[in-house]
């Protein structure tokens, strides 16, 4: 009997993401990213997860004149992508990849089991996990053993 060895998505996420609300101005959501240099948010509303907000989302938002003009009365739940691309904290990091290839996205959601968002991954977090522990890659001891 062979073991070999899966990365799953709870090993390389990023835990306790910052959130933000779907009610909140965008400029709020554009300082969020700016202070925490990360380039999406997810989106709560009343407890629950409804979407992603990116940078993406807002450079293309302010790049329209009616938009821009109107910046100050924007909400988050204006410019969101709805709904949020999740994966469970079990998902092989595999799994993870091809979903975010398959969506054309940079991010996914990480869920627990009752569906509250606890990290988040990215294609920074896929690609560090291709590097060699001595240049920031993943350690070896955080990988989980699948017969």
């Amino acid at each position: 009997m062979t073991t070999r060895t899966i990365l799953r998505v709870g090993n390389l996420m990023t835990v306790d993401p910052v959130v933000i609300d779907a009610e909140a101005p965008v400029h709020e959501a554009e300082l969020l990213l700016k202070s925490y240099r990360i380039s999406g948010l997810p989106v709560t509303a009343d407890g629950g997860l409804v979407g992603v907000i990116s940078q993406t989302d807002l450079l293309n938002a302010r790049s329209s004149e009616l938009i821009g003009a109107n910046w100050d009365r924007v909400k988050v739940r204006h410019l969101m992508s709805r709904p949020a691309v999740t994966v469970h904290l079990a998902t092989s990091v595999t799994r993870a990849a091809r979903l975010m290839l398959d969506e054309h996205i940079h991010r996914v959601v990480v869920v627990d089991a009752d569906g509250d968002a606890v990290g988040v991954l990215t294609s920074t977090d896929l690609l560090r996990a291709l590097l060699p522990e001595e240049e920031g890659g993943v350690n070896a001891a955080d990988l989980s053993t699948e017969r």
